[in-house]
C-alpha cells in the first residue's frame, strides 16, 4: 500500500504548507439489530478493542512502535474534545473504546490492580494458604511503583510531544 500526501494549506489559512491527508469520519450508518445479534455484535467490538490494545501494547514492549505513543491523561482530554467536536457518536464510541481498553489493562497481573488480586488469589490455590503479609504488601509496593512510574511517564509524554509541549517549546525558541 503506497500513499500520497501533497502538502497544503488548510482552507482559510495563511499558515506554514502541511502535509494535509484531509481523512475525516465518514457519514453514521445505523443498523437496527433484534437483541441477541445486537450482544454478538458488542462482543465482537469488544473482542476486536481488546486485541488491537494488546497488540498495541506488545508493540510497545518489543520496540515495534514508540513508547511516545503512550498518551496520558492530557492525550485523553485532547482527544476527547476532537471527539466530543465530531458529534455524540465519536464521543461515545471512544468512551467505549477507553471502557474497554481500562478494563482490560485493570486485569494484568499487577499488585494494586484487579489482575494483581486474582494473581495472590491464585497463588493462595496453589499453596494452600495466602502469601506472607510482608511479601504482598511488597507486592503491592512495587505495583504502586510501577503504576505512577508508568503515569508519570504517560503524561510526560503528553506534555513533551503535546500541544502543551509544542507551546513551551515555541515560547523558548
Amino acid at each position: 500500500l503506497v500513499l500520497r500526501a501533497t502538502p497544503g494549506t488548510r482552507p482559510g489559512s495563511e499558515a506554514a504548507p502541511l502535509g494535509v491527508l484531509g481523512v475525516q469520519g465518514g457519514a453514521v450508518r445505523f443498523e437496527r439489530m433484534d437483541p441477541v445479534s445486537a450482544l454478538i455484535a458488542g462482543a465482537a467490538q469488544t473482542f476486536d478493542v481488546s486485541s488491537q490494545t494488546l497488540i498495541g501494547i506488545w508493540e510497545m514492549l518489543t520496540g515495534q512502535r514508540s513508547a511516545r505513543d503512550l498518551g496520558g491523561p492530557i492525550k485523553i482530554a485532547e482527544v476527547s474534545g476532537e471527539a466530543a467536536s465530531l458529534g455524540i457518536v465519536p464521543l461515545v464510541n471512544l468512551m467505549a473504546l477507553l471502557s474497554v481498553s481500562l478494563g482490560l489493562l485493570n486485569l494484568f497481573p499487577v499488585p494494586l490492580l484487579d489482575g494483581g488480586h486474582l494473581m495472590f488469589y491464585a497463588a493462595e490455590a496453589i499453596r494452600g494458604r495466602p502469601l506472607p503479609a510482608r511479601a504482598q504488601e511488597y507486592g503491592f509496593r512495587a505495583g504502586f511503583a510501577l503504576l505512577i512510574g508508568l503515569f508519570v511517564f504517560a503524561t510526560w509524554n503528553d506534555i513533551a510531544h503535546g500541544a502543551i509541549g509544542r507551546w513551551v517549546a515555541g515560547l523558548v525558541s
